[in-house]
């Protein structure tokens, strides 16, 4: 006797589908909302599994996580190649996305992540500036000027409308230069002066807000440069290894990650404490703990703060499930039955 069962429908969507679907102020509200959730407790995200693919200078990794009072849940998988560019003229960081049904476990899309990747890591900067970096800030100042800087320069202009300089710096000089005319273009009713600058310390010297975002395995900012009531956001330290921070900094300054285990990991704080520059003691709090009123954010005009973000699942998850809101509301993308 056999039996029928009931056709599953799984929604593809592509990259440029996505990057349509996707408005950067949603995404700061998916974020804030990942943040909230885990900071409550509410949320299923076993640590980032890693994959590494040493002889190819890369790795992989898997990202599952699970919001219990939303009933959203997804799984990402993304791969960091540094070599890509230069060897393949491909993306570094490319990844795919399974948003699951958590009723059934029946896969409700698949899609590209990647755009999903660059924009909840933008919007964690932004996010986590809101609670952290002194109000109003003026002068902003990005180190790296890779892709990543795009989403980072969008969200924290979404986040506070008007900076009156934006400082960028990488160590290949072309690229810093190329953003800054591009950021020109984009951002000229929005940043006074958008300027290049020749090393990381001029990115440093009197920023309100200062994001790093390289593949660096050294510290690109030194203690000496840092003056009270600055606030960095270190994004580019993901895996283990890399490290974006002078240690003494870490230690002098407020310190607030997103995730323990992945933090202690592979994120900014996981060679200072490999090597025992700095204890579990150093790090202050979360950034869910904070966002959810736990506990307080930036304590006053002088404090220096630092977040420490190793992206987590969670944000891909709610960020992905816009998308597919969207999609489903505006037709956009294709719906087929590729589980049986």
């Amino acid at each position: 006797m056999s039996t029928q069962h009931a056709s599953v429908r799984t929604l593809l969507l592509t990259g440029k589908q996505v990057k349509k679907l996707l408005d950067m102020k949603d995404v700061l509200g998916a974020v804030e909302n990942a943040y909230r959730h885990k900071g409550l407790g509410k949320v299923q995200m076993p640590p980032k599994a890693y994959l590494f693919y040493e002889k190819f200078n890369g790795d992989l990794r898997t990202m599952p996580s699970y919001v219990e009072d939303m009933d959203v849940s997804a799984v990402k998988i993304v791969n960091v190649h540094p070599d890509n560019a230069k060897n393949f003229g491909m993306r570094t960081v490319m990844a795919v996305l399974v948003l699951v049904n958590p009723h059934t476990g029946a896969p409700l899309a698949f899609m590209d992540a990647t755009h999903i990747t660059d924009m909840r890591t933008g919007g964690a900067s932004a996010i986590a500036s809101k609670y952290l970096a002194r109000p109003n800030p003026k002068i902003l100042g990005i180190i790296g000027c890779g892709n990543q800087a795009r989403t980072q320069m969008l969200a924290l202009i979404t986040q506070f409308c008007h900076f009156d300089e934006v400082r960028l710096y990488d160590m290949f000089p072309e690229k810093s230069k190329a953003l800054a005319r591009e950021f020109r273009r984009h951002y000229k009713e929005q940043v006074g002066k958008i300027k290049a600058v020749q090393n990381a310390k001029d990115c440093v010297i009197d920023s309100d807000i200062v994001v790093t975002v390289t593949s660096a395995r050294a510290p690109v900012v030194l203690d000496e440069w840092v003056k009270d009531g600055t606030h960095f956001n270190c994004m580019g330290a993901d895996a283990p290894g890399k490290q974006e921070m002078d240690p003494k900094i870490l230690k002098r300054a407020r310190l607030v990650i997103d995730d323990w285990e992945q933090a202690s990991h592979s994120g900014e704080i996981n060679v200072p404490l490999s090597k025992g520059e700095m204890t579990k003691d150093d790090v202050d709090v979360e950034i869910g703990h904070i966002v959810a009123g736990l506990k307080p954010g930036r304590e006053s005009d002088q404090q220096i703060t630092v977040f420490c973000s190793t992206g987590l699942a969670v944000q891909d998850c709610l960020t992905a499930k816009i998308a597919y809101d969207a999609a489903i509301v505006q037709k956009i993308g294709r719906s087929m039955q590729i589980v049986l």
